[in-house]
């Protein structure tokens, strides 16, 4: 066993160079419980978490996550509110990275109640579950909703946190959790506040799927496909180069890719609150148009009126995690669309031949 152990820490660090200015203590453990991890972000995670040497266990209900995202991996299925079997679960591992929460923003607004008891409720239960264990190596996914309609962009994280729906106010409720919980029993965390995660694996094994979809670049190659009518623009009369909004898109891979250095980070660092974005910013139709150019098919669309609350523009300031984690978001959009349109189109065969 203590062979074993020792294999592992040194495979993580050669992972990580010594460049970046700090070491993992020899003795680290290299065992991560991933909530939430037969869904997109967290399928990715885990993903991220194996090629750097982790031991990793995925927890989640399914209720929206797929088995096929979890394939590789030992998968326990259970709800975040069962603490019995999230208590022996924890025994196995050193840290926890949580990734399971309800995401529309439209059906927050409409359905409060799913949000703040997922969200928040069933959050707490995992949270009192963590501490009552042994870990103190907590990775939460958060959003940039909790900011609301910034008035300054480029956002950086000392924005006031002002959310305009219950999605971001549930998230924002469970990061104050986070910090309390640190200030009292010294559990440390870094919550990640995600920008536009976009693109899916480089192998095209694991991707987005989502139902119904409400993201633009897969909703666009549903289009495509013929799996919807049209893409929905949403407003062309923006304060905006082309009147349409602008995001920053940021690759899967670079959040997934961010949550292991954020780990690597907690082994020896202080609790952080980080964006996770690209620092730049690309309007819809500037995504379309790289999706028809990569893809060489037209996207079907039409404009529709703007939707409630949608701000003009949402771009990160990611220097503090660049400079904390010495991390970069390295992909494109070129890079997410490619491969978007890679996973989508193993998705569009699988189906088509089913």
């Amino acid at each position: 066993m203590c062979e074993l152990a020792f294999s592992r820490t040194e495979f993580l660090l050669k992972s990580f160079p010594l460049d970046r200015k700090r070491q993992l203590p020899k003795e680290v453990e290299l065992s991560v419980l991933v909530i939430g991890g037969a869904g997109y972000i967290g399928s990715h995670a885990a993903h991220a978490l194996k090629r750097k040497g982790y031991e990793v266990i995925i927890y989640d209900n399914l209720s929206t996550g797929h088995t096929s995202l979890a394939d590789g991996f030992e998968l326990v299925v259970g709800d975040t509110s069962d603490t019995v079997k999230l208590a022996t679960l924890l025994r196995r591992v050193d840290s926890v990275m949580h990734f399971a929460a309800h995401a529309y923003v439209g059906e927050s607004v409409s359905h409060p109640r799913k949000y703040f008891h997922n969200n928040l409720v069933a959050g707490l239960s995992l949270l009192d579950a963590v501490l009552d264990s042994k870990v103190r190596k907590f990775i939460f996914s958060s959003t940039c909703a909790v900011y609301g309609n910034p008035v300054t962009i480029p956002i950086a994280e000392e924005t006031p946190r002002l959310p305009v729906n219950p999605y971001g106010a549930s998230k924002l409720a469970f990061e104050h959790a986070l910090e309390a919980y640190d200030r009292a029993y010294g559990l440390r965390f870094v919550s990640f506040r995600y920008f536009n995660a976009s693109g899916a694996d480089e192998t095209g094994q694991i991707g987005e799927i989502h139902n119904p979809e409400t993201h633009l670049i897969p909703a666009a190659f549903e289009a495509i496909h013929g799996e919807r009518g049209v893409l929905e623009i949403y407003g062309d009369d923006y304060p905006t180069p082309d009147g349409t909004c602008i995001r920053d898109y940021i690759h899967v891979n670079d959040l997934a890719e961010a949550h292991v250095l954020g780990l690597e980070h907690l082994h020896g660092g202080k609790s952080a609150e980080l964006n996770l974005g690209t620092g730049k910013g690309n309007s819809v139709r500037e995504v379309i148009s790289t999706i028809e150019r990569i893809s060489g098919r037209e996207v079907p669309k039409r404009v529709s009126p703007r939707r409630p609350g949608d701000p003009a523009k949402l771009v990160a300031d990611p220097t503090r995690a660049e400079k904390l984690l010495s991390w970069n978001a390295t992909r494109s959009l070129e890079d997410i669309v490619s491969t978007a349109w890679k996973w989508s189109q193993n998705r569009h065969r699988t189906t088509s031949t089913n």
